[in-house]
């Protein structure tokens, strides 16, 4: 079954909506204290949320989706590209810390 356009947004806007409210909802690590800290695996999950929300957007409302396959694969080189560059500077900042 092939979904019309105007679906396909529709589904790929509620998927960005839940990815949201998913991380509001899993961003309450604290301390004995109550104070916010900072955590790794939280973070981690975070930028990985992140980067599905950018390939989302790329492919449903940049129209990445029918671009060549070469455009295709570029994008998806660059998010591989973006998510190293974050969780490297992450975990270099972390242990420096």
């Amino acid at each position: 079954m092939k979904l019309s356009n105007d679906r396909r947004l529709d589904v790929a806007w509620v998927v960005l909506t839940v990815i949201t409210v998913g991380y509001l909802v899993i961003d309450h690590t604290t301390d004995v204290h109550g104070h916010p800290v900072s955590s790794t695996a939280v973070t981690l999950l975070a930028i990985g949320l992140g980067l599905v929300k950018y390939r989302v957007i790329l492919r449903e409302f940049m129209d990445v989706r029918g671009a060549p396959p070469v455009l295709r694969r570029l994008t998806d080189l660059l998010i591989a590209v973006i998510a190293i560059a974050l969780v490297g500077s992450y975990l270099v900042g972390r242990a420096a810390a």
